[in-house]
């Protein structure tokens, strides 16, 4: 490396996020310097879990196939208090489905697999053992400075990508700060290697005989490797937890419980703790922030490894753009306003989540183990406790999505789009995301290319080079297995990140002839959709549940509160009813 040294993306961090943020951008003709203090991938499981979608951004990096190849697909979790079983979801999973709705694979192996495809991709270069120092921004430049076995150096570029995980040097040396709330509990992590024949999927125990007051948490990796997550009551000691010795007692002493005595081995092991924070804004200059960087989610509902996903490939193609220059720089203020949205969506529930997992204070503790002990009888207080697994988040209030008035049936604009299966014209099978390739899509909805092609070509000459597809769904063009895209006559533009930047129907067509002027510019042409009321509400019992646990740590003498609490409710009900619910309640 010299001081000459010039890309015109140096992303700094070799993480996940970092290497798929290189990749998207260096497929789209940029330059890419990828700065890692570390000398190679990291060791151990770390996040391990890659859902659908995830494997549909790496399907667009051409590294999925690779990782479903390595990985173990499941399906399937089960929860227990005691040894009482009091959950059990399985995840949607169809025949018109490309992907299965989750996989099990380390952090580490995804890791080399993304620095494979790096090295293989034209425009990436890989910079091992390099240490940032600084960062120094222009009106139209930055300038990074490494330390290296070879002394300081100084990398300039026009941006520069912070993907350099939860401890983020270039956040620091920035001056900033992530807000939100960070959580007391702790979760001791182990993988270790134990052949053993139990099917791939998510098992928890709750209060169990082997470790009561804490929760167990085990999931199947490739190659034998278990990953065993368990919590740390308060009054443990959190040094002389993570000796060793002590965690391969205490992982001993619940395969005993489970009845297995076969032998394993402790692979690595590390200590967790829940986190809800985000920087207000992930544009500072010439720096983007993505990633754990950027924000941090509880691990509870697998959300950290695959919401970085999302923000590198939308960063991905917004930041080619601007590098092009085929767009303004306005547009990554898109980029922050979205994610940032995007963390919101994971917070809403990945913090129910973790109230179930990790509780803390007064109300939390005591109404969890409520709902469990309920459960074991009491179907109706299960779905309180699922782990609220991933999805895919949406961008209904993104700046570029619109229009804000409702379409009937169909994608709202905004929505992520799923791959499924199609059958070509002519009964070839394929699927949507192969056909659509890269690059925006233009879709009509028994709509005829001609009527789409100005769509597409304006699309294709304002963000040159990223391709633009035509596609015509319905009478003439593709069959899609499942899922509607909308009625006969709209069209659909769909963003390369695979959300839905906008559905028209055929009156407002017309419209369509600003988008692109628009997007280069970060905005949509009309007023943007701004769906708040998009979210899905409360269930009753989850506005029961919150109201009460906030209701508990509020009050300095729980048991009276919740004797007057229960005589109020029953005199809102017949005897028969409060006595019945008495019995209930005391099982």
């Amino acid at each position: 490396m010299t001081s000459e040294s010039a890309y015109q993306v140096v992303v700094v961090g070799a993480g996940p996020v970092g290497l798929a943020t290189a990749v998207g951008l260096a497929r789209r003709g940029i330059r890419v310097g990828v700065v890692e203090a570390a000398l190679g991938v990291s060791h151990g499981s770390r996040a391990i879990c890659v859902s659908r979608h995830s494997l549909e951004v790496l399907d667009r990096l051409g590294a999925g196939q690779a990782v479903e190849d390595h990985a173990l697909p499941w399906t399937v979790g089960r929860s227990f208090f005691r040894d009482h079983e009091v959950l059990a979801f399985e995840m949607p999973e169809a025949e018109h489905d490309t992907h299965p709705p989750m996989v099990n694979i380390s952090q580490s192996v995804l890791e080399q697999l993304l620095v494979d495809t790096a090295e293989a991709t034209p425009g990436v270069e890989l910079l091992w053992g390099v240490r940032l120092a600084d960062v120094k921004c222009t009106e139209d430049s930055a300038v990074v400075s490494v330390d290296t076995s070879s002394g300081m150096h100084r990398i300039p570029a026009d941006w520069v990508v912070a993907a350099d995980g939860a401890r983020s040097d270039t956040r620091r040396l920035l001056g900033l700060s992530m807000r939100g709330t960070s959580y007391e509990g702790r979760y001791v992590i182990a993988d270790i290697h134990w052949p053993a024949s139990l099917p791939t999927g998510r098992r928890v125990w709750f209060d169990p005989d082997s470790s009561p007051g804490s929760t167990i948490i085990m999931h199947r990796q490739p190659g034998d490797i278990w990953r065993i997550d368990y919590q740390l009551r308060p009054d443990e000691d959190t040094e002389a937890e993570l000796a060793p010795e002590r965690i391969r007692e205490r992982v001993t002493r619940h395969l005993a419980w489970l009845g297995i005595d076969s032998p394993w081995t402790l692979e690595w092991s590390s200590l967790y703790r829940a986190h809800s924070l985000s920087l207000d804004d992930y544009v500072h200059d010439r720096v983007l922030f993505a990633g754990d960087a950027a924000h941090l989610v509880p691990i509870f509902g697998v959300r950290g490894l695959n919401s970085g996903l999302e923000d590198a490939d939308t960063l991905a193609w917004q930041l080619a753009a601007v590098v092009h220059g085929t767009a303004e720089a306005r547009l990554l203020t898109a980029y922050s306003a979205e994610r940032r949205a995007a963390w919101a969506q994971n917070i809403a529930a990945a913090e129910k989540s973790t109230r179930i997992m990790s509780p803390e204070g007064t109300g939390f503790p005591l109404t969890r183990d409520a709902l469990l002990a309920l459960s074991v009888h009491h179907p109706e207080f299960r779905p309180l406790i699922d782990p609220r697994q991933t999805s895919a988040t949406h961008a209904f209030t993104s700046p570029l999505t619109w229009p804000p008035a409702a379409l009937g049936d169909g994608l709202a604009p905004g929505s992520p789009l799923a791959d499924q299966a199609v059958t070509l014209p002519g009964g070839r099978p394929s699927t949507l995301f192969a056909h659509l390739g890269s690059g925006f899509a233009v879709i009509g909805v028994d709509v005829g290319e001609a009527e789409l092609a100005p769509i597409s070509a304006r699309l294709a000459d304002a963000f040159a080079p990223e391709p633009v597809q035509t596609v015509v769904a319905g009478r003439g063009g593709i069959e899609l297995a499942d899922a509607a895209l909308g009625s006969p006559g709209d069209v659909l533009v769909v963003r390369p990140d695979r959300l839905v930047l906008c559905r028209v129907s055929e009156q407002d067509r017309d419209r369509l002839a600003d988008l692109a002027s628009a997007l280069v510019r970060g905005t949509a042409p009309g007023k943007p959709a701004r769906l708040d009321s998009a979210e899905p509400p409360e269930s009753p019992g989850e506005r029961v549940w919150l109201s009460l646990s906030a209701a508990l740590d509020e009050t300095p003498d729980p048991t009276a509160f919740l004797t007057r609490l229960a005589l109020v409710l029953g005199s809102w009900v017949d005897g028969a009813t409060f006595a019945q619910a008495l019995e209930s309640s005391g099982r």
